[in-house]
């Protein structure tokens, strides 16, 4: 089965040059049933990569650009009056499709936020006096935009642990950025076939969850989970006075299951520590809540997962 993710990930690759972290964080969360936070300057094929995964997975895609102005019933549906039949009638909204991209989620206040977020928790709408189902698999993947930070809505921390993971989207290096450049200029780009049907996605879920994990690993997990809410008892004094809150309890859940899928994305049937490492920072850095002297002093969440990272004994 893993022989058709390398198809996937090859026909992605048709229109999306590098971005392996963003391709990899996708597949993790698909396969776990996440959700997934991208955050990253525009230009960064975000957009393109959820769109060619769509593609590639055949999965029904939207994409839905939040605004200050926008409002939940644009997201979600809403229900109109059909003066021919003097009735009222559902019209879906966006959210009712397989892949979801939320593009600029920090734009949209947080009635629409809230609205977003309990879908994606419920996996199911409610209209008027009727809810419906959300078809499976349902993915949405957030965008946020770093740069402006005027006119824009934070998500509240509550809000952030939703996601399962939260992706940085770094510039391609020269190599890629050339290479992106001749393949636009020449229009050379290929189109996207279908690989994966309905079926193989519930098969590759099936064998993601037979991924082993040794007792000894799961238990090294909790610990670095345990050791960003009390460092003192691991040998981080220092850190004790940068973190208000440490991880949330969804995160030990996520881990489990993340780690899991990064093993198997690896053509391996067991969890090893550097699965762990690989899909740490992307586990925690929206779930832990630094201090003021943490942000006086420049301190980010992915130095704290890094030390902690460092001093937990790997098994």
């Amino acid at each position: 089965m893993i022989s058709k993710i390398q198809t996937v990930k090859k026909e992605v690759s048709k229109v999306v040059v590098g971005q392996e972290k963003m391709i990899d964080g996708l597949l993790i969360a698909l396969l776990c049933e996440g959700h997934i936070l991208i955050e990253g300057v525009p230009g960064l094929a975000k957009t393109t990569t959820v769109n060619a995964l769509a593609k590639a997975l055949g999965l029904n895609f939207k994409r839905a650009q939040f605004t200050p102005d926008l409002l939940p019933s644009d997201i979600l549906g809403a229900e109109i009056y059909d003066p021919q039949n003097n009735s009222f009638k559902i019209k879906k909204g966006p959210i009712f499709t397989n892949l979801l991209l939320a593009d600029e989620i920090n734009r949209a206040p947080a009635k629409v936020q809230s609205a977003l977020l309990e879908v994606m928790q419920e996996q199911q709408v409610t209209l008027g006096d009727a809810t419906f189902q959300l078809d499976s698999p349902f993915f949405v993947m957030a965008t946020q935009n770093p740069v402006e930070q005027e006119g824009v809505y934070q998500l509240p921390e509550a809000q952030l642990d939703r996601f399962m993971l939260k992706i940085i989207v770094d510039y391609n290096t020269k190599e890629e950025e050339l290479e992106i450049a001749r393949r636009i200029s020449s229009g050379s780009f290929e189109s996207i076939e279908a690989v994966l049907t309905h079926d193989d996605l519930i098969e590759l879920k099936r064998k993601v969850k037979e991924v082993h994990i040794d007792s000894e690993v799961e238990e090294y997990m909790i610990e670095l989970v345990n050791a960003t809410r009390n460092p003192s008892q691991y040998g981080l004094e220092e850190l004790k006075d940068f973190i208000q809150f440490g991880a949330s309890p969804r995160v030990s859940i996520d881990m489990f299951k993340a780690v899991k899928a990064m093993a198997f994305l690896r053509g391996k049937d067991f969890v090893t520590p550097v699965d762990i490492a690989y899909v740490a920072k992307e586990l925690m850095r929206h779930r832990i809540v630094l201090t003021y002297e943490a942000e006086a002093e420049g301190i980010t969440t992915d130095e704290i997962i890094q030390k902690v990272l460092e001093t937990v004994q790997i098994p």
